[in-house]
């Protein structure tokens, strides 16, 4: 019988200890936004509701034996509510809420209600979702009363067959209903993600933008990033962007769309528009040098990169009953220590502990 495969302990963290010693004497920690070493404006915050999936992708997940956070270690919604505030204070505009899977959280609804009326200098908070849309048909309607402003879908192939096998779970005809209650809600833009695998799914990129034309939906499609459970990933075996995009210009034309600022994503306009493609080439055309995201995990980890290898233990000081200013202390010690790159292609190069469903994206 195999050993439990834990998938959301870390394994570095730093101590709980008074962020505001360390900081310079007179320092306001609310005057200005949040700003590292290199000049990079932070406006993003992504937050993990749960490290829980109701699939069991290939990819991401062992089969079984997944050993999960405990209940208590969870962030609740206050203390998800009051990060959220202090950092609406220092400039976040934009909150993503992740996974695991967020539709798994009972109180997803509340969650999206209560971050839609928090506001920050420049207004009312953002805020989307990806989720992998098992169950959004059934609670499309109240994300939208909260508030929710936009999605990314998360979805492979367009294959039902393949689905199961890349999935473990035949649950494809469940992620259309909630693909098309997404595309029926009215929320814009609609976003398809696909990690692009060799082997797997790289005979059918073109049918996936077809696919996500019909939904009135804009596809991207992601390099696959060395953030595996079973720490298999291959620079030699990933699909790089430059042949996802040949790809799909033997069937589409494909014209740049233009600046892409802060997204990810180098978006395409498809056969002369509307409908747009884009490639989020992580590994072979990293966009760190405009990376404004910081990380909230599950059980209350700050990380100021996906792939860093130190967290900052936030749970810990909220249960300790720290003030916002302690809070918003370690917001900037946190940033101010992101490294200029993700380092991938660096010689020392090591994989983070947690897999990307116990981060979030």
């Amino acid at each position: 019988m195999n050993a439990p495969v834990s998938l959301g302990m870390p394994t570095i963290a730093r101590p709980p200890a008074d962020p505001l010693a360390g900081r310079p004497a007179g320092e306001d920690v609310w005057d200005g936004p949040l700003v590292d070493r290199f000049g990079r404006v932070h406006r993003d915050l992504r937050i993990s509701l749960t490290d829980k999936c109701n699939l069991r992708c290939t990819y991401c997940m062992p089969a079984e034996g997944v050993q999960w956070l405990d209940k208590e270690s969870l962030l609740t919604t206050d203390e998800i509510e009051r990060v959220a505030s202090v950092l609406a204070r220092l400039g976040i505009r934009e909150v993503r809420l992740t996974g695991g899977e967020p539709l798994l959280r009972r109180d997803l609804v509340d969650v999206v209600a209560r971050l839609t009326r928090l506001r920050g200098p420049d207004g009312p908070l953002e805020v989307s979702m990806t989720t992998n849309a098992i169950r959004l048909e059934r609670v499309m309607g109240p994300l939208v009363e909260a508030g929710l402003a936009r999605l990314n879908i998360s979805l492979d192939t367009a294959d039902p067959e393949r689905f199961g096998r890349l999935t473990r779970r035949e649950r494809f005809e469940d992620v259309v209903r909630g693909v098309e209650a997404a595309r029926d809600s009215g929320l814009r833009p609609l976003k398809l993600n696909a990690v692009a695998m060799r082997g797997v799914n790289d005979d059918e990129f073109c049918d996936l933008l077809r696919f996500a034309a019909r939904h009135e939906a804009e596809l991207r499609f992601i390099e696959q990033m060395p953030l595996d459970a079973g720490h298999t990933w291959s620079r030699h075996t990933m699909v790089p962007g430059e042949e996802i995009l040949e790809k799909l210009g033997a069937e589409f034309a494909l014209e740049p769309t233009g600046e892409r600022g802060a997204s990810p994503a180098e978006v395409f306009t498809v056969d002369g528009g509307p409908t747009t493609v884009g490639v989020i080439a992580s590994v072979t055309a990293p966009f760190c040098g405009a990376c404004d995201r910081v990380r909230l995990t599950a059980d209350g980890q700050l990380r100021n990169c996906l792939f860093a290898r130190e967290e900052s233990d936030l749970l810990s000081l909220l249960r300790a009953g720290c003030t916002d200013e302690a809070i918003a202390a370690m917001l900037r010690t946190c940033i101010e220590g992101k490294r200029a790159g993700h380092g991938i292609d660096e010689p020392g190069f090591l994989q983070p502990d947690r897999p990307m469903s116990a981060i979030g994206g």
